[in-house]
Parts: structure tokens; sequence; C-alpha cells
């Protein structure tokens, strides 16, 4: 039973007494070059920002901007920990600043947001948007300059009736069926409204029984005050069955109205390197007779042409001889190559235009008068993809960006073999020996994963110039985001133990030159190995082959990493330190996708992600430690992101997810059953993540269940007989407490590598609760003990450990903590001296130099770098235990003798 019946122990009070110093700011990456929205997060360290202070923005130079404001977390003496902020400058300049305690400026005309019973009107003072209720449409109307420009904005899939192993299989044409609109922002400065929806059969009204409904989709419109684009973000839940369900296409789709003459309309595609292919209707340059200089200048420049009669009579009276066109197709089959082309009507041949490498996944449809831009970021990562314009001949025509290309093989998300014959456990189990792969039928199931895309739109009154349209296509690929630098971060107190970087000593820099060439070696290997694709850009690979020259992709539990042993939190906690744009942006596509792929969102296993694997699904072992909300926190709360704040808010109960599934099924020794009123729950890899889902509620949204089953079950493991060492409790779900009365040891080496470290640090420092940091002060100082001092503390050695470089860092917090320099002199040896599982073995007697090699020749289908020593469990808890190290015991650091 619980250790105390009575409330769980609160958390330590505080009282915001101190004024924060203004906060600077400046952009991720270059100052953007044309007007555009912007969301940003900022920390404020405990105590220093009362709730309902007023924060205004200014420029470097003193001018005020405005700025919208809101509370993404607050620390438990209800003082403000996060803001979120929106700012939407008209002429962007390099660097901002927050004034804690100021009111800020209200902008000259805010975004407005009116709701009626069928429809959410969203005027930005340059566009206007309708979107309707219920129907088929996401986006009804978009008006600019009092002129409709595009209309019938919906999704639209296709579903084959099987896979295209041998030919491409029928399709059956889907769209959206709008179910719910919601407002969540009205302004000033920034809206969203949240559309949900499922994607219905087409020719039905998405309510009769005997029409197929599926795919349920999310997408979000974010719309800033002044702004003619609309950021629109896009996520759905796969819920079919992968041996019938193919998916063919799905896709973002406008109807853009055409009013002028075929000369006076326009079609504009991104290229490779951020020009346009340039594109009229009908075209009157390079035609036999010349129609005049101004004539064809106007066309090329996408302005009005003059009259007809203005012309050379010898092209004006011959213009019905020349072709219009009506379709034109950009398809990126993969990531380094798309191809485009044209044709003039259905049922004649198409004209190929030619291609290039990896195109920008930006186009525009309209005419002189006005049109639509429409855009995918990540168009080549995430190939296949596709653009399409039809009916440009037309009183409408329709302009379709693909997130899955209908021209590529549909969707195949049956599993990669037959199961090989491993019917029970001890097969699966003696197959892991051999391909580290964790296998059971059924579980290799895709129904319930995720994945969301960035888009954007733009309501145009005419044809823009591709300068223009290069700069909004860079914003699209490249949002730009307001950030404060590390020191400001790391004053906040947030996000556990790190420092800024920091080469004041040899000692120093020797570690942080290790560090920067792992995460080089990262940046670079996602571009070498082609990690790309709609499923899988985002992900890095677990381990190296070094006989084939490349990475274990089809090797069972080698492949994709999925999360394993937090490389997640090693690059989030290196931008952190550093600031650096590229950490930024790869920790950026990470978080989007493990949060999604490899996280179930719906099904038998919502709430629980997916061990490593071939497919990203496909392990059997289905784990909190997957879905661990520490591996996204960072994304919240510094872009408030509100797609990943839905990530975190599905993870409120996932305890009872563990009464589905009880990931250590098959290696128990154990009879047990998932009992809600004593489930097993593992005190490392799965209370870390439990603590961290809880502490995010809480901070979020003050949720005194969360707060309650958090702050109670770190009193429990401080009355368990051995704490952290205990391996295992049992927790009530009716009380949300564990039952302390067990007494055994059990020590996992995963138990501390899947965010336990951080998320304990976390709360040691925001909570009160002595038992607690007892517990976890023991773990630190025994799992690397010698035997002598285990034994004279259990009455027994422990076993199974492992990770030792790793474990480090817990060393180093015992050491901090204690402020035991000879235990920190231990941490720093058992970081440096090999112990046969770090990344370094051997480093400092044997490879002083780590390097890469460079492999082309026959060996490799395309020349790559490799460093056959690295592997991304070592990798990760390598960065994580040197970053912990030097901040814990950097003091220690000139003193230690490696050897």
């Amino acid at each position: 039973m619980p250790a105390d019946s009575n409330a769980a122990p609160s958390a330590t009070i505080q009282h915001a007494t101190v004024s924060p110093p203004d906060t600077a700011l400046h952009w991720l990456e270059d100052t953007p070059a044309a007007a555009t929205g912007v969301t940003w997060g900022v920390p404020w360290a405990r105590g220093t920002l009362a709730a309902g202070t007023p924060i205004a923005l200014r420029t470097a130079g003193g001018s005020p901007e405005p700025v919208q404001t809101w509370v993404t977390a607050t620390w438990p003496d209800g003082s403000v920990k996060w803001t979120a902020h929106a700012a939407a400058p008209a002429a962007p300049t390099d660097a901002y600043a927050l004034e804690a305690g100021t009111e800020p400026s209200r902008p000259a005309r805010a975004v407005s947001v009116t709701e009626t019973g069928e429809d959410v009107l969203v005027d930005t003072g340059a566009i206007r948007i309708r979107v309707p209720r219920t129907g088929a449409h996401l986006i009804a109307e978009i008006e600019t300059d009092g002129r409709v420009v595009a209309s019938a904005g919906r999704l639209v899939s296709l579903l084959a009736a099987g896979p295209d192993d041998d030919s491409p299989q029928p399709r059956t044409p889907f769209s959206s069926r709008v179910r719910m609109v919601t407002v969540e922002q009205s302004g000033p400065l920034r809206a969203v409204l949240r559309i949900d929806g499922v994607h219905g059969s087409d020719g039905t009204d998405g309510t009769d029984g005997g029409a197929r409904e599926w795919l349920p989709f999310t997408v979000r419109l974010y719309a800033y005050a002044g702004s003619p684009t609309v950021r629109l973000m896009h996520s759905f839940v796969w819920d079919g069955d992968a041996d019938r369900d193919f998916l063919a296409g799905l896709g973002v789709r406008f109807e853009v109205p055409l009013r002028e003459q075929p000369h006076d309309r326009h079609v504009r595609l991104a290229g490779s390197a951020g020009g346009f292919l340039t594109e009229a209707v009908r075209g009157i340059t390079g035609l036999r007779r010349d129609p005049g200089s101004e004539v064809r200048a106007a066309q090329v420049a996408g302005r009005p042409t003059p009259p007809t009669a203005d012309w050379a009579p010898a092209v004006a009276q011959r213009l019905h001889w020349v072709p219009t066109w009506n379709d034109w197709t950009l398809h990126q089959g993969s990531p380094d190559g798309y191809t485009v082309r044209k044709r003039t009507a259905d049922g004649v041949g198409w004209v190929g235009i030619g291609g290039g490498t990896r195109a920008g996944g930006y186009a525009y449809l309209g005419d002189t008068s006005g049109g639509l831009e429409l855009g995918l970021r990540d168009f080549w990562k995430g190939a296949p993809t596709q653009i399409d314009v039809r009916g440009a001949t037309t009183d409408v025509g329709e302009l379709t960006v693909w997130l899955w290309s209908p021209e590529s093989r549909a969707m195949d998300l049956r599993f990669f073999h037959d199961g090989l014959g491993q019917d029970g456990y001890a097969d699966q189990l003696d197959a892991l020996e051999i391909t580290y792969e964790d296998y059971e039928p059924g579980f290799g199931d895709a129904n319930g994963i995720a994945r969301t895309h960035e888009l954007s739109l733009t309501a145009v009154a005419g044809t823009p110039s591709s300068a223009v349209l290069a700069t909004r296509a860079a914003a699209l690929a490249t949002p730009p985001l307001l950030v404060t630098d590390p020191d400001r971060l790391h004053a906040a107190g947030v996000f556990g133990d790190w420092d800024p970087v920091d080469r004041s000593t040899p000692a120093r820099a020797a570690i942080e030159d290790r560090n920067d060439f792992l995460l080089a070696f990262y940046l670079d290997q996602v571009e070498q190995r082609r990690w790309y694709g709609f499923w899988d850009y985002g992900d890095v690979m677990h381990t190296y082959d070094a006989d084939r020259h490349t990475w274990r992709y089809d090797v069972g539990g080698y492949a994709w990493d999925n999360s394993e042993l937090s490389p997640d939190l090693w690059f989030w906690l290196s931008f952190l330190r550093s600031g650096r744009a590229d950490l930024f942006r790869l920790a950026e596509a990470m978080t989007r996708h493990t949060g999604e792929v490899d996280v179930y969102h719906a099904g038998a296993f919502a709430g629980l992600g997916t061990r490593h694997n071939v497919r990203h699904w496909g392990c059997s072992a289905k784990q909190l430690r997957i879905s661990n909300p520490a591996y996204r926190r960072f994304y919240y709360y510094l872009t408030a992101d509100e797609r990943v704040g839905d990530l975190l808010d599905e993870l409120a109960s996932s305890e009872r997810a563990l009464l589905g599934v009880d990931a250590t099924r098959k290696v128990r020794s154990d009879v047990y059953s998932p009992d809600p009123a004593a489930l097993s729950v593992g005190l490392g890899t799965d209370w870390g993540a439990l603590a961290a889902t809880w502490l995010t509620r809480w901070e979020r949204h003050a949720d005194t269940t969360a707060r309650d089953k958090l702050l109670g079950t770190m009193a429990d493991i401080g009355a368990l007989a051995n704490g952290f060492l205990t391996g295992e409790a049992r927790l009530d779900l009716s009380t949300g407490r564990f039952d302390t009365s067990r007494e055994r040891l059990a020590v996992s080496h995963l138990s501390a590598v899947f965010g336990l470290v951080e998320v304990c640090s976390e709360l040691i420092d925001l909570a009160d609760v002595p038992g607690f940091e007892r517990a976890w002060l023991q773990y630190c100082r025994l799992y690397l003990a010698d035997a002598a001092t285990q034994e004279a503390e259990l009455g027994q050695t422990l076993t199974g450990i492992s990770l030792i470089q790793a474990h480090s860092r817990l060393t180093a917090y015992a050491a901090h903590r204690t402020d035991d320099a000879e235990l920190a002199a231990f941490a720093w040896r058992r970081f440096f001296v090999d112990s046969g599982d770090m990344v370094n073995r051997n480093a400092l007697q044997r490879v002083p130099d780590w390097s890469r090699s460079r492999i082309d020749g026959p060996e490799v289908a395309e020349p790559v770098d490799e460093a056959p020593f690295v592997s991304t469990n070592d990798a990760s808890q390598f960065g994580l235990a040197a970053i912990q190290n030097l901040a814990l015991i950097g003091n220690h650091l000139e003193g230690t003798n490696p050897a």
C-alpha cells in the first residue's frame, strides 16, 4: 500500500518577487527578407515573473513592436515558467527584446475572427478566409483586394485496390469531411483554427452508413495580422489495414478562379536552386513572329500584357493558332530527382519540360488579377511528392500539392517478412539473439501511427515576381523563428543539468570537440545515407555495418533508431547549449518524426511507442520509453507548436496503456497479468516516461491529478526499501500510488538512459520530496560502485551493470549533490576509461583523434563517410554524459587523470 494514505506531498512554494531583466532575441537563421508572422517561446526563472505580468516587444533600436503573449507553463509556486509570443513585423529587424512589466503596443490592424453558425471568418487585413464548420471543404473561400482568388480547399486521397506489385491497381477517390472547427486563438496578432475530420469516399455526404470513412485528420490554420500567408499544419492518423489498404495519393487541393485571357494566366513551379519555372497558359515568347518587346516582357514578369490591338498584327491575328496549356505536373519521385511535364488537354500527349534534383515544393496558379501560392515544407525530403496544375484553360483551375504522389507506387505498410516461423516466445527470443529483432505476430502493425506536414498558402492580387515567390518559398522551407541565447535559457533553470558550451580549458575543449565530431557526423549522415521519405525523415539509424559500409537498414532491431537511448535529448541539449541552427533543425525533424510515426495515437497500442526496427512500427516491444514526452517538451516550449501540444496531451493517462501490453512478458520469471489495482511499472523507463508526462501536464495545465500522481509516486519510490533499486513497483490506477511493501533488488542498464536522469534532476529541484532524493542519490552512487560498497550497503552486489560511460553522469550527479571531490574524480574516470561499451573505447590510449574515412569506388553505390566505431546508442549517451558531467563536475575535470 502507499506509504502515506494522505494527499501527495506538496511542492516547494515560492513567490515572484524579482523583476526579470529584458530578454534579448535574435533570429535562429538569417533575418527574414520580408514581412513574416512568427511564434516563439521563452523560459523564466522560478519566482521571477508573476502571472498576469504584461510583456512588451521592441526592436534592438528601441521601437515598439506589437506582440501577443500567452503562458505555456508555470512553476509550482504559480510563477510563470514559459511564455509564448507571436509577432508579425512588417519590416523584420535583426534583433528584438522582451520587456516584462511593460504594456505591449497594439497592432495598427489586428487579425479578427468572426464565428457564425455555419462558418468561421478570419480577416488578417490582407486576406479574408471563410472556413465552413462542416462539409467537404477546409476553406471555402480566400479573398484578397475584394476578389476571391481561391476556393474549395480540401484534402484529397486515393485508395488503391491492392499493392502495385506488378501493375497499378484501380484507385478510389476520397476527400475531406469536416466534423468540427475550433477557434484556439483569435488575435490580436495570431489566429489559430483547428479543423478536425475524416476522409470519405467521393460522392457521399459523409453520413451514409455504407460509405467508408478513414484517415482521421487535424488541420490547423495559422493567420497573422497583416499577412497574406496562411500556415497549414496537417496531421493524420493511419487507421487502415495494411493487408488491404494501400494509400495511393494524399494531397491538399484548391480551386483557383481564372478570369483573364490565356496569355495573362500564369503557372510558377519552384526548382531546386531557389528559382522558378515561369510559364504562361498561352505563351507568346519564342514565336516565329514577335508581338513586341513590351508584350513579351510583361508576360514573363507576370504583368498584364497590353491590349492585343497594340500587339504586332502578325501575332494578334494568329493567337488562335498558339496552343493553350491546361495541365502541369511536377513529380518528385525521390529525394534526388524531379521531372516536369505539361499538356494542352485530356486525351493528348504530355510534353516533357525537363527536371532537376530537389524541387522547392512551391507553386503558383493564377492570372494577372490574382491567384494562389501553395507550398509544402520538406517537399523533397518527404518524397514521393508531387504538384499538379489542372484546368488552367478553364474558368476554374485546380492546384494540388500531393504529400504522397499518386504517380508513385501505392503506400505499402505490410510487414517486411512473414514471421519466419516465430510462433512462440522461445523462437522470438532466439531470433532476437541473431537479428536483434523482437518480432511477434500482430504487433508489427502501423494502425494508429501518424504523420504531420506543414504547408503554406498565400493569396495575392496579381502574379508575383519570381523574387517574391523565392522569398516566400524560402520562408516555408526554413520558417523564421526568434530565439534567445544559451546563457538566457540556462539562467531560467529549465531542462535539467547543462551549461552553455565552454572551451576555456584544454580538457573541456577536447570533450567539446568529441561531441561536435559526433554531431557533425550525424548531420552529414542524414544527407549521405538519404535518411528521407514520407515515414522515415527525422529518424536516424541504430548501428553500423562496417563490412558493407552501410548502416544496418535491413537487420532487425539494428535499423531505424526510434529514440533508442535518447538521441532526441542529445540533439536538443546540444542546441540549448550552443544555439546552433543546424542542430535545432535536426532536433525539430526528429521531434516531428518520433512523436508521430514511432508512437501510436489510436488503436490497441495507443499511448505507447515502438522499439527500433526495420519498420518504425515493427517491433513487438511497445513501450512508454519511446512515447516519452521528455523528447517532445523542448520543441513545444521553444515554439508553442500546438500539434506537439496535442501529442503531449494524448499521454495524460498513458499508464493505462500498460494494461494492454506487458513490455517484459517474454522474459518474466514471475506470474503476472496486468491488473489495474497492481499494475507493473518499471521504475526506470516506464516511470521516467510517466513522470515526464505528469510533470508536463502539471506545468502546462495546472492539472492537480497529474501533480498528485507525480508527487505521490515520488514519495512512494522514496518509501520503497530499496528505492529505485527495486526495479519495478505495482501501481494502483484508482489511487495513482505505488505499493511500497515490495522488497527486491533489480537493476537494468536501460533504466536511466531514456530520460530518467534528466527528469529526476528537474523533479528534485522542483519539489521537496526528501525520500525521493535519497532514493535517487542511492541509485546514482551505487550503480557504478565497486562490489564491496554495493554489498556493504545492499547485502549483495548488483548484476547487469553496463553502459559505464553513460552512467558516469549518475555518479557525477551524486558527486555534485554531495560535494564529493573523490566521487567526482571517479565519475570522470568512468567517463574516460574504456569499459567495452562506449563510443571512445581505448580512445585515449590508441586513437587520440577521432576521424572519418571516405569510402568510394566499386565497394559502395555512392561515396560516403564512415566512422565504424560510432553507433547511435553510444554516441547519444556519450553526448549526454559529456554535457551533464561538464555541467555537474566540470570544476573537477582538470585534476582528473583518466589513466
